[in-house]
């Protein structure tokens, strides 16, 4: 009798190693995740600004718009 309560209390402290080493990884992971989500807020604000620029530059930009226009002879 003896040895099954050693083999079940063997068997506990495996699930219990496996249930910390998981809390320990799903923490991890957390934490990975929370990071990219504030890498991905970031890249979204450089890429509007970058973007808003973009249209200033070709709002600004000599000769754009007369492209767009039909030459003087038509």
């Amino acid at each position: 009798m003896s040895s099954t309560l050693e083999g079940l209390a063997r068997r506990i402290d495996e699930l219990e190693n496996q249930v910390a080493f998981q809390d320990e990884l799903a923490e991890s992971l957390n934490e990975v995740v929370a990071r990219q989500e504030l890498d991905l807020i970031e890249l979204k604000r450089q890429v509007g600004l970058m973007s808003e620029r973009l249209k200033e530059i070709g709002d600004a930009a000599p000769g754009t718009a007369a492209q767009d226009e039909t030459p003087p002879h038509y």
